[in-house]
């Protein structure tokens, strides 16, 4: 695994040049003459009735069965200019289920695709893999990656988080401030973080530089207007 890197932006971007940067690995199995292939129609793309990796590309009425790069599948939704091959959580797979033998490596279970770090109490983390090389990244903090989505979000909302003991902060039963629904705590580590409580489970947020969260209030205030700095939840 190579380039651990920061992410700023928690909606995680794909490629703007797949086309570019994979298009080129695909695998073209077979052409007219070979396969017995046909083409629905002279010009187009169209999925093999079996297989979610692989199409066939008619041009003039010549086809070619294509296989996608490993760990992409083909998006028939995808606009003719556009690389067809696309990351799994953007292709409906239904009716298509076979695939191509996995090319893993060391780093990585596919060839390309994003793959979550850690365990339940470790969620922060995921892998991006290209071309079988693995690309570490970190969400940014209190939010956890999520494997359905591709998307860094608050750990209460990934199934395969532990929010509480991901944050290490536990809601408490009474009562917090300001409502019941949405309960406001104090981080009784930093006074500039806080949690708010959704439905029992907690999400970390901070209230910035020359900020601290003040109980009486319910919300962040300036540091010089914080007085209380212990917090007992027992």
């Amino acid at each position: 695994m190579v380039n651990h890197k920061s992410l700023r932006n928690f909606r995680i971007r794909q490629f703007n040049n797949q086309e570019r940067d994979i298009g080129k690995e695909h695998t073209i199995l077979s052409q007219r003459g070979g396969g017995g292939l046909t083409c629905p129609e002279k010009n187009g793309r169209f999925p093999s009735p079996t297989r979610c990796d692989t199409y066939v590309q008619c041009e003039d009425g010549v086809p070619q069965e294509i296989v996608c790069p490993d760990g992409l599948l083909f998006n028939a939704k995808a606009r003719y200019f556009a690389y067809p091959c696309q990351y799994p959580v953007d292709v409906d797979c239904e009716g298509r289920a076979g695939l191509q033998t996995r090319q893993s490596t060391g780093d990585c279970p596919y060839q390309y695709g994003y793959f979550r770090l850690g365990d339940s109490r470790n969620c922060g983390q995921f892998m991006n893999c290209v071309d079988g090389r693995g690309y570490v990244f970190d969400c940014p903090e209190g939010l956890a990656f999520n494997q359905d989505t591709y998307r860094c979000d608050w750990p209460d909302e990934v199934e395969s988080c532990d929010a509480e003991a991901f944050l290490g902060f536990k809601c408490p039963d009474a009562p917090g401030v300001f409502g019941d629904d949405f309960r406001f705590y104090r981080n009784p580590a930093e006074c500039q973080k806080y949690f708010i409580c959704v439905n029992g489970r907690p999400r970390l947020y901070s209230c910035g530089e020359g900020y601290a969260f003040n109980d009486d209030i319910g919300g962040c205030d300036g540091i010089e207007n914080v007085t209380s700095w212990s917090v007992d939840f027992d």
